[in-house]
């Protein structure tokens, strides 16, 4: 598997190198299911089954990265501990995984994050270290900690063994679903679409991958239009959506391995996320209603019948956030 990549050698995993990946993580993750939804499938003309990774361990996908790159460290390294910072599923997954490699593990997280998340990541085994009131000021309390304190910092999705491990995703949903013809993914900095594209052009070509993101932050879908990286005033309030600059190796592969990508408002994305809950009876997050929202609202064009499968991301819901929204 390529570790590392550059612009000369752009990163490229094929599907042997996402099946060794599932191999060595899989004592640690559950194969979560693809569940059909009748409605859905009636409303839209596919064949739609939703990726259901609310139900992996801490609750989203993003326990897969950090379990692949732990496994692949030096006894050095591991003696080192690691750092990240993050208010959500990223915080919880890295310290849920350097548990289980018995590593240290110091989160970053804003003063202002909420007291559920904090007591979350300590559950986990993680030190928690509250800095500024947002991410960028936690961020940058974690790069000292690197300084001062020695410990490996873990990108939440700009780092090639993360990207192979939420690629595994993509392995199952053709491995559970041979004959599939596209997946939807939502898209945040780019880690999962990064490998479930890799993971599902290696075994067909021709399916689509299609991004989605949303339009009040739009970083991916600006960059691609415009050719390389742009960092842009994200004003979205999903969590998982929320990146003012996508990663480099993230904007490589999906200029090389995504279809499409599409854009609606945090409001549509939100109103998905209800919609879901009501009919499909499934929890989740604003991040993974994204891809049923772009369903519901016309912007995915396939032909009938298309076997289409959706990432539904995680299942970490922040209530109080959904409580107090008010539409206009």
């Amino acid at each position: 598997m390529t570790a590392t990549a550059t612009a000369a050698e752009p990163l490229t995993l094929t599907l042997r190198d996402f099946e060794e990946v599932r191999a060595r993580i899989a004592p640690h993750i559950k194969r979560t299911p693809l569940l059909t939804s009748r409605q859905l499938n009636e409303l839209t003309g596919y064949d739609i089954r939703l990726k259901a990774e609310m139900f992996q361990r801490v609750g989203a996908y993003k326990i897969r990265g950090p379990l692949n790159k732990f496994a692949l460290m030096s006894e050095e390294d591991k003696r080192r501990g690691v750092v990240c910072s993050s208010a959500g599923n990223h915080a919880q997954g890295v310290a849920l995984a350097a548990q289980i490699h018995g590593m240290r593990a110091v989160v970053c997280m804003a003063k202002n994050a909420t007291p559920a998340k904090i007591a979350a990541t300590k559950g986990y085994g993680a030190e928690v270290v509250l800095h500024g009131t947002i991410w960028d000021e936690a961020n940058e309390k974690a790069k000292e900690l690197v300084r001062t304190e020695g410990l490996i910092y873990v990108h939440p999705f700009d780092d090639a063994q993360l990207i192979a491990g939420q690629g595994t995703l993509g392995l199952e949903i053709v491995q559970d679903w041979p004959e599939v013809d596209a997946v939807i993914v939502p898209i945040g900095g780019g880690g999962l679409i990064s490998g479930v594209s890799m993971a599902v052009k290696s075994h067909n070509p021709n399916a689509k991958v299609i991004g989605v993101e949303s339009s009040d932050g739009p970083a991916m879908q600006r960059s691609v239009a415009a050719g390389h990286l742009e960092t842009i005033d994200c004003k979205t309030i999903i969590d998982g959506l929320r990146v003012r600059r996508c990663g480099e190796l993230n904007f490589s592969v999906v200029q090389r391995f995504v279809d499409d990508i599409v854009a609606l408002p945090d409001r549509e994305i939100f109103d998905a996320m209800i919609w879901i809950m009501e009919r499909c009876k499934l929890v989740v997050e604003g991040a993974a209603a994204a891809p049923v929202a772009a369903l519901l609202h016309g912007l995915v064009r396939l032909p009938k019948g298309s076997k289409v499968a959706v990432v539904l991301s995680g299942g970490n819901v922040n209530l109080d956030q959904l409580r107090g929204l008010s539409w206009n």
